[in-house]
């Protein structure tokens, strides 16, 4: 089935453009210009690449015209302005979803055919922009395109950073990380604003002193400085005309060199200063196990944060003389712990640079700022040792003792000689080494903190935060994750979209709750054919990327069984190994018997210190080495990690996935947004209750996805009372024991029994904490269910259907309008 939205034959019939009415002629020529003015290329000698940055252009063209058109709006309508800081923005690839977003797709396809050229193949060229890692920097990114859908007037900011995580290689079934340059051909999407260029502050000493009317004062002096410069990227909203932008910061020094030193004949140590500034935006999360780590990652906090803030004092102070309406017309959205810095700075501001007083600063900061926290880790909870945020920053360590001696002060007033209450709250963390909570001081310095699914929101509420909660019983509250659409459907999966379409028209873009009109087809015979047809071609699709990737031929006609995420303890991509194992052990066992035939699809990266989590994949590639090479198991089972996952390859497996893995250790998972990625694009789940597991389950129905294991509550009963152990199921279960066996006997390391030995010790840990064995008898009967469920092609089908038609509550539009309406203050939606 040709994928015809994605060649430009559906998307522009179906629906008229605002944005500028350019004709395939027009853009052709425009293409030729940015060839020859921006590039210095000859049109008929241009290769690909070159192509693909003069379409960029062209495009920026458009869109910087609506940008213009839309800050005026903002201006003149007085607008109250939200500020979204997120250290992470995981944009993936921009052409296609400018093309969608804008309605320009056919005139476009059509002036590239005019020119020689594929749509698909120019699209390719592009690379994924590596500003993020995971959930939380996707979750941005959604964020964005409904901000721009909903007209919010709003900004993201972030760090544009030249170096991503990093590109992961699989060598001998080991991930080996390299740089990820994705600006080494730059890029045709951002505007680097030199004329915003602000100094941002490290290192010094404070100068306190009295000022003329006796107030207590304090001067930042003798830092070194770094200067910030911005550089925007353009979201489009769909198909409205809106357009807003991300700026993101990179680093120039203060200096380009200094001249005593240069003339002096020292060359190196004249471009020092200029190297050792520009590296703060060189690379997204340094590693943090070594001190200088730790202080690069806590430089580009505040970087970016001091940034921002003397962009929002410049724009405020436009039409402003006074700060009485600053929390008005500011909302500032903190996405984690990463920008909680901004708060001891916004003070430092209001009090150093502005003469306010300390309750005038502290009422309009706490009205500006809001939290959402996105993690149920006590250890994966942010802090910082008190003596390098006091050498790196020794005014905000003094705002921050500030802060916490008043917040002290009201606690003692509540709760008289609770010194343990006191202790447990502090923002200060005493020990051996005195560590900032920056969660701590996120609660204390927001006027609002949500979660990002129920459950996390309540166990926020009852487990993590509780004091915080009973102290402030209206401040707690929830803002269920979403995903956009217009990416996670319209664009990855268009063929799916057309159909969609063609059934109930167009306006579930914009509206999901829309998609529930499909429910009348979800039985309709000759709509799930072509159902099923669309789902063919994109596991056909996928299986030609893995044939390329990785080596293996996999049957599209097979149970696509895919997990793909981060790769972490929690998130149990062992438990998905071990299940695979289980069907091994039954092939070779009982060549004979009925099976459904399956590929298990593997993707994500782990971080480069997280030893174990390398280990897992190391394991799964190893398995997969001996489950694809035995031949009495052939097409029956097949087992691949594609590497290198990001937002592109997202957008391929997504669509192909028959079975979607969510198999986190109930009370561990904030959210998650891949659930429902993959329900939107019509695959069912195999989960715990944990996260929006819960939410989905109460949307698409019990029958119509498979749960399993420990509620969150018997979870953690289990880790307390240890009611059955590991080692209990390990004996008592023939099929559980042949599993660990085989990895402890060395079945999958050629005879070396060591190479695992850290895994399996890990799983017959009765401190195991991750509840593996406890949950893994639950997890393989679900999965027997879910053999016999996928035989039946129309059930399965109609489940499929049914899933996507009841995935309306998890658009990212209706996350945002929520947090408008609740957080920023906005009604206007």
């Amino acid at each position: 089935m040709k994928n015809d939205a994605e060649n430009g034959t559906t998307q522009n019939q179906t629906y008229s453009t605002v944005f500028s009415a350019k004709t395939a002629e027009q853009f052709k020529e425009r293409i030729k210009h940015h060839l020859m003015s921006f590039q210095g290329r000859d049109p008929m000698r241009a290769g690909p690449r070159d192509v693909y940055k003069a379409l960029s252009y062209a495009l920026r063209d458009v869109l910087v015209e609506k940008w213009i058109e839309t800050q005026k709006n903002f201006y003149a309508k007085k607008s109250k302005r939200v500020y979204y800081l997120s250290l992470e923005f995981l944009v993936g690839r921009t052409l296609g979803n400018t093309l969608i977003n804008t309605g320009l797709m056919g005139e476009v396809s059509k002036a590239l055919e005019q020119l020689g050229y594929d749509l698909e193949e120019i699209r390719e060229v592009e690379e994924d922009a590596a500003l993020g890692n995971g959930g939380l920097g996707r979750l941005a990114a959604c964020f964005m395109d409904s901000v721009a859908t909903l007209k919010i007037p709003a900004y993201g900011y972030g760090i544009r950073y030249e170096y991503g995580l990093f590109y992961q290689k699989l060598i001998n079934g080991y991930q080996v990380e390299t740089p990820d340059n994705w600006l080494r051909y730059g890029t045709p999407w951002e505007f680097e604003r030199s004329t915003y260029l602000f100094p941002v502050h490290f290192y010094g000493k404070v100068y306190n002193y009295l000022d003329k009317s006796g107030n207590y004062r304090s001067e930042w002096v003798d830092t070194e400085d770094v200067m910030a410069m911005a550089c925007d990227i353009l979201v489009p909203g769909f198909n409205n005309g809106h357009v807003i932008n991300m700026r993101l910061w990179t680093a120039r020094a203060s200096r380009e060199l200094d001249l005593s030193i240069f003339n002096a004949g020292d060359y190196i140590q004249a471009v020092h200063g200029k190297v050792t500034s520009e590296t703060i935006a060189k690379v997204l999360y340094p590693s943090d196990e070594i001190r200088e780590g730790q202080e690069l990652r806590l430089k580009q906090q505040y970087f970016f944060v001091a940034a921002t803030f003397q962009d929002i004092l410049r724009r405020y102070k436009k039409k402003n003389i006074s700060f009485d309406q600053f929390s008005n017309q500011i909302a500032v959205q903190l996405n984690d712990t990463h920008p909680a810095i901004a708060i001891p700075e916004l003070m430092r501001i209001f009090l150093d640079n502005e003469g306010l007083s300390w309750e005038k600063a502290w009422d309009i900061s706490t009205k500006t700022f809001a939290y959402t926290n996105h993690t149920l880790m006590p250890e994966a909870l942010e802090t910082w040792a008190v003596d390098l945020i006091g050498r790196v920053l020794p005014r905000h360590l003094q705002i921050i003792y500030e802060i916490n001696q008043r917040f002290l002060d009201q606690l003692t007033q509540k709760y008289p000689g609770d010194t343990g209450k006191l202790q447990h709250m502090s923002i200060i963390a005493e020990g051996e080494t005195k560590r900032v909570r920056m969660a701590h001081l996120a609660i204390v310095g927001s006027h609002s903190v949500n979660g990002v699914a129920e459950l996390h929101t309540h166990l926020l509420k009852t487990r993590i935060f509780s004091d915080f909660h009973e102290l402030y019983p209206g401040k707690f509250n929830n803002k269920t994750n979403g995903i956009t659409p217009r990416r996670w459907l319209l664009k990855c999966n268009a063929a799916l979209a057309a159909l969609i379409s063609g059934k109930i028209g167009h306006d579930w873009i914009t509206d999901l709750d829309e998609l529930r009109k499909l429910e009348e087809f979800a039985k309709d015979p000759a709509f799930q054919k072509k159902w099923r047809m669309v789902k063919l071609e994109n596991k056909k699709r996928l299986a030609r990327i893995i044939s390329e990737v990785c080596g293996v031929n996999v049957n599209p006609d097979t149970m696509f069984d895919v997990q793909v995420k981060r790769i972490h303890e929690y998130k149990r991509q062992l438990l998905n190994a071990l299940h695979v194992i289980a069907l091994y052990h039954r092939l070779i066992s009982a060549p004979g018997q009925s099976v459904t035939p399956r590929t298990i699809i593997f993707a994500g990266k782990a971080a480069p210190s997280y030893r174990k989590a390398k280990l897992i994949i190391k394991l799964i590639n190893s398995i997969g080495e001996v489950v694809n090479n035995d031949p009495r198991v052939g097409e029956k089972l097949k087992v691949v990690f594609i590497p290198n996952y990001n937002v592109s390859l997202a957008e391929k497996i997504i669509p192909a996935a028959d079975l979607s893995e969510q198999i986190s250790t109930a009370g561990t998972e904030a959210s998650g947004t891949g659930n429902m990625k993959f329900s939107l694009n019509g695959a069912l789940t195999v989960g715990t209750l944990d996260g929006a597991n819960i939410e989905i389950l109460e949307e698409v129905g019990k029958e119509n996805i498979f749960i399993f294991g420990l509620t969150a509550s018997e979870a953690e009963y289990e880790k307390q009372h240890k009611s059955r152990t590991p080692a209990v199921v390990y004996e008592r279960n023939v099929v559980v024991k042949r599993i660990v066996d085989s990895i402890r006997d060395g079945v999958f390391s050629y005879g070396d029994r060591e190479i695992f030995r850290p895994l399996v010790d890990d799983l017959l840990n009765e401190n195991d904490p991750y509840l593996l064995l406890l949950d893994l008898e639950s997890y393989l009967d679900c999965q027997e269910k879910i053999d016999c469920a996928f035989r039946d092609k129309k059930t399965w089908t109609e489940k499929s259907i049914l899933n996507v038609s009841r995935m309306g509550k998890f658009s990212s539009d209706r996350t945002i309008r929520e947090y408008a309406r609740d957080i920023w203050g906005i009604k206007d939606v």
